[in-house]
Protein backbone atom coordinates (compact mmCIF):
# COMPACT_ATOMS: atom_id res chain seq x y z
CA UNK A 1 0.00 0.00 0.00
CA UNK A 2 1.40 3.37 -1.04
CA UNK A 3 0.83 6.41 1.18
CA UNK A 4 0.41 9.74 -0.59
CA UNK A 5 2.71 12.53 0.51
CA UNK A 6 0.82 15.67 1.42
CA UNK A 7 2.12 18.78 -0.33
CA UNK A 8 3.43 21.72 1.69
CA UNK A 9 0.50 23.82 0.48
CA UNK A 10 -1.98 21.21 1.74
CA UNK A 11 -0.22 21.06 5.11
CA UNK A 12 -0.35 24.85 5.43
CA UNK A 13 -4.04 24.88 4.51
CA UNK A 14 -4.83 22.18 7.08
CA UNK A 15 -2.86 24.06 9.74
CA UNK A 16 -4.80 27.25 9.02
CA UNK A 17 -8.16 25.45 9.19
CA UNK A 18 -7.09 23.76 12.45
CA UNK A 19 -6.10 27.16 13.87
CA UNK A 20 -9.48 28.64 12.91
CA UNK A 21 -11.42 25.70 14.35
CA UNK A 22 -9.45 25.80 17.63
CA UNK A 23 -9.94 29.56 17.95
CA UNK A 24 -13.69 29.33 17.28
CA UNK A 25 -14.29 26.26 19.44
CA UNK A 26 -16.89 27.91 21.66
CA UNK A 27 -20.56 28.50 20.81
CA UNK A 28 -20.35 32.21 21.68
CA UNK A 29 -17.33 32.72 19.43
CA UNK A 30 -19.08 30.95 16.58
CA UNK A 31 -22.14 33.13 17.13
CA UNK A 32 -20.04 36.30 17.14
CA UNK A 33 -18.37 35.39 13.84
CA UNK A 34 -21.72 34.49 12.30
CA UNK A 35 -23.16 37.82 13.45
CA UNK A 36 -20.16 39.82 12.20
CA UNK A 37 -20.33 38.06 8.84
CA UNK A 38 -23.70 39.79 8.39
CA UNK A 39 -22.53 43.28 9.49
CA UNK A 40 -19.53 45.46 8.65
CA UNK A 41 -18.89 46.26 12.31
CA UNK A 42 -20.69 46.02 15.64
CA UNK A 43 -20.05 47.42 19.10
CA UNK A 44 -19.67 45.17 22.11
CA UNK A 45 -23.09 46.31 23.33
CA UNK A 46 -24.72 45.52 19.97
CA UNK A 47 -23.13 42.05 19.98
CA UNK A 48 -24.27 41.38 23.56
CA UNK A 49 -27.80 42.52 22.76
CA UNK A 50 -28.03 40.45 19.57
CA UNK A 51 -26.68 37.30 21.26
CA UNK A 52 -28.27 37.88 24.68
CA UNK A 53 -24.86 37.43 26.29
CA UNK A 54 -23.08 38.99 29.26
CA UNK A 55 -20.77 41.88 28.47
CA UNK A 56 -17.78 40.60 30.45
CA UNK A 57 -17.86 37.12 28.89
CA UNK A 58 -18.43 38.50 25.40
CA UNK A 59 -15.57 41.01 25.79
CA UNK A 60 -13.28 38.18 26.90
CA UNK A 61 -14.06 36.16 23.77
CA UNK A 62 -13.78 39.21 21.51
CA UNK A 63 -10.35 40.05 22.96
CA UNK A 64 -9.19 36.47 22.44
CA UNK A 65 -10.32 36.42 18.81
CA UNK A 66 -8.69 39.81 18.21
CA UNK A 67 -5.43 38.55 19.73
CA UNK A 68 -5.53 35.51 17.43
CA UNK A 69 -6.09 37.72 14.34
CA UNK A 70 -9.69 36.71 13.65
CA UNK A 71 -11.16 40.15 14.45
CA UNK A 72 -10.26 43.83 14.11
CA UNK A 73 -11.31 46.48 16.59
CA UNK A 74 -11.57 50.24 16.45
CA UNK A 75 -12.56 52.81 19.03
CA UNK A 76 -15.17 55.43 18.22
CA UNK A 77 -15.77 57.64 21.23
CA UNK A 78 -16.67 55.39 24.17
CA UNK A 79 -17.49 52.39 21.99
CA UNK A 80 -15.23 49.68 20.62
CA UNK A 81 -16.39 48.23 17.32
CA UNK A 82 -15.41 44.79 16.07
CA UNK A 83 -15.25 43.49 12.51
CA UNK A 84 -13.96 40.38 10.79
CA UNK A 85 -10.29 40.51 9.88
CA UNK A 86 -9.82 36.90 8.74
CA UNK A 87 -12.54 36.40 6.14
CA UNK A 88 -11.61 32.72 5.76
CA UNK A 89 -13.54 31.97 8.95
CA UNK A 90 -16.79 32.65 7.09
CA UNK A 91 -15.86 30.04 4.48
CA UNK A 92 -14.99 27.47 7.16
CA UNK A 93 -18.33 28.11 8.89
CA UNK A 94 -20.17 27.85 5.57
CA UNK A 95 -18.55 24.46 4.96
CA UNK A 96 -19.64 23.29 8.39
CA UNK A 97 -23.13 24.68 7.89
CA UNK A 98 -23.48 22.75 4.63
CA UNK A 99 -22.10 19.52 6.09
CA UNK A 100 -24.64 16.70 6.07
CA UNK A 101 -22.95 15.13 9.10
CA UNK A 102 -24.08 18.00 11.34
CA UNK A 103 -27.84 18.03 11.91
CA UNK A 104 -29.86 19.90 14.48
Amino acid sequence: MEIAITSQRSVEKLEKVAFILKTLSHPLRLSVVDLLSQHDKLSVNEICQALNSEQSLTSHHLSNMKLKGILNSSREGKNIYYSLKMQEVVKVLACMDNCDAITI
